[in-house]
């Protein structure tokens, strides 16, 4: 038996069980569960709070609009909206017709929301006003059902958007329906049906959507549920949703936890520390999955206005490294715990996190896995490696995606046996703690968010007068890493930078966007021409050695 067939990161799981018993189950359940409790807040906004048995009937009558739209069984609807009660309210709403969810970045351009609508090819596309006034019918290869939905649900204002569109439904006239009767809501197997189909850039950087069923979702909610378990309240939570819920980290950290668990789910629709640590204070936040970027700005605000977070009891943080120092600041400041947690899109999104509870271990890494988690530490030819050697991490689990949207053979480079080969290299320590060495992926994580420097090379090389480019991340204080392009102009040429940022303010998300530039006379290369990104690396982060120091 190998040395990760004996799993011996069990031996510090506590009290959390090794396994998931939990049975599988459509997503939906976790708010069904809590349907008859009258008294229990679902969702806290600026103007509003919403109980359980109020959401499920809102969500019901969603699910009678999309029905009536023409909306069935197996069809994609694409969401496009931030953090709002309109977002669950469309969101289960798809799931109880057992449509499939598409998730998109309301930040993305015309460009890049055309590029994964053509590829997802939804039925219907659910949007908030003031981001389809911003997008023209020609810009976008709309789907023949547009749903404009405000995320206050402001019926004015959707009525003014919908001249635009006059064949778009309104969401805030569905909200008037009689719901669908429970009896009527579709089947779900949920293991097989898809409830989610998630865009990542996966090892190559070009879009591709992971397709996690029902009890993906449902079963990574479950494992961090019984993960945190020493930490949820006897009576109810209130969970801080400040991560987007269109990635898949805040829709099962944020949303999908908070749900399963019956916490108050107080929604930010963009990160500010100064309403983070209002919100905090007036509802008593017990609960905050986030990014270390938002940890360190609420800490340096907390401070410097002497305010009280001891309500906070755990925070998981993800989508970036969490840096010990802000580790450790952020828990003198509230008294609770922040750990580190990893993981992917392809895997809904969790396979690792460090312990909630008080551990003796030098170095906690990523953690440990998941219960019902299988974990390998392989070399390149899939052979499993020694402990405390570097190789590629692959996981085996019930949050394992089902594969790539239309793309087979992409979906066979990553599923092998059953097991995801996640592109990352990580050790194990004989103890069964796991550390990331590196990413294989060429990846940049700026402020939480994946930047895969393909698609914003292919951006700039749209740009006239460059002839060479590549991008590669570098050290940014604030976001973690930013975006630094190289480029090598054509003979002749001379490259305007203004106009560069220029055009990819246009066609890249902001933050995909380069912080920086450098114009060079060539970039380093190999014996075969390929262009050397971490000899780029290199020299930026020697430029920033020898960079003044403040």
């Amino acid at each position: 038996m190998s040395v990760y067939d004996q799993k011996p990161w069990l031996q510090h799981y506590g009290t959390v069980p090794k396994e998931l018993t939990a049975t599988p189950r459509p997503l939906y359940d976790v708010v069904v569960r809590w349907k008859d409790q009258d008294q229990r807040v679902a969702v806290v906004t600026e103007k509003q709070q919403i109980t359980y048995p109020r959401l499920w009937d809102m969500i019901r009558k969603v699910a009678e609009g999309l029905r009536q739209a023409g909306i069935k069984r197996g069809d994609r609807v694409a969401i496009l909206l931030p953090n709002s009660l309109a977002f669950l309210q469309a969101y289960f709403g798809v799931l109880l017709l057992n449509a499939t969810v598409v998730a998109l970045n309301p930040l993305y351009t015309a460009s890049e929301l055309g590029t994964l609508l053509r590829d997802a090819g939804p039925k219907a596309l659910i949007v908030p006003p003031e981001l389809i006034q911003r997008l023209p019918p020609e810009s976008l290869p709309l789907p023949w059902g547009v749903i404009i939905a405000s995320p206050e649900n402001n019926e004015e204002i959707e009525r003014e958007v919908q001249k635009l569109y006059p064949q778009a439904e309104l969401l805030t006239q569905w909200l008037k329906l009689s719901a669908i009767p429970e009896e009527g809501i579709e089947p779900v197997d949920p293991i097989r049906d898809i409830a989610l189909i998630q865009y990542t850039g996966g090892t190559t950087g070009l879009p591709k959507g992971a397709m996690l069923s029902h009890w993906n979702l449902l079963a990574n909610a479950e494992q961090s549920r019984l993960w945190m378990q020493g930490l949820l309240s006897s009576d109810q939570d209130a969970m801080l949703i400040a991560l987007p819920l269109f990635h898949a980290y805040g829709m099962t950290a944020g949303m999908n936890l908070g749900l399963l668990i019956g916490s108050r789910l107080v929604f930010m629709v963009r990160f500010h520390p100064e309403s983070a640590a209002s919100w905090i204070e007036k509802t008593r936040i017990t609960l905050f999955p986030g990014a270390p970027t938002m940890y360190v700005a609420l800490s340096q605000y907390a401070e410097a206005h002497n305010l009280d977070l001891t309500s906070i009891k755990g925070c998981l943080s993800g989508s970036a490294p969490l840096p010990r120092q802000v580790q450790e600041g952020f828990q003198k400041l509230t008294g609770g715990r922040i750990v580190e947690g990893y993981g992917l899109t392809e895997a809904s999104p969790v396979t690792h996190c460090q312990p909630l509870w008080p551990v003796d271990h030098e170095t906690l890494g990523i953690g440990l896995p998941y219960p019902s988690t299988q974990v390998r530490i392989v070399d390149d030819e899939g052979r499993e490696v020694p402990v405390g050697e570097a190789g590629e991490l692959i996981v085996q689990g019930p949050q394992v995606m089902q594969g790539y949207w239309q793309r087979p053979q992409e979906t066979r480079d990553a599923l092998r046996q059953g097991w995801l080969y996640t592109g990352d290299l990580a050790k194990m320590d004989e103890e069964g703690y796991f550390t990331i060495q590196e990413r294989k992926k060429d990846l940049i994580i700026c402020s939480g968010f994946n930047v895969y420097p393909r698609e914003v090379e292919e951006v700039l090389y749209r740009c006239p007068g460059i002839q060479e480019v590549s991008v590669v991340g570098i050290p940014d204080p604030y976001r973690g890493e930013s975006v630094r392009a190289y480029l090598v102009p054509r003979s002749g040429a001379k490259l305007e930078l203004q106009d560069i940022d220029h055009f990819c303010q246009q066609h890249l998300a902001s933050y995909k966007r380069p912080r920086s530039y450098r114009i060079v006379d060539q970039l380093p290369k190999s014996a075969i021409g390929k262009i050397l990104r971490r000899e780029l690396a290199r020299q930026a982060a020697a430029d920033l050695d020898d960079s003044p120091k403040r």
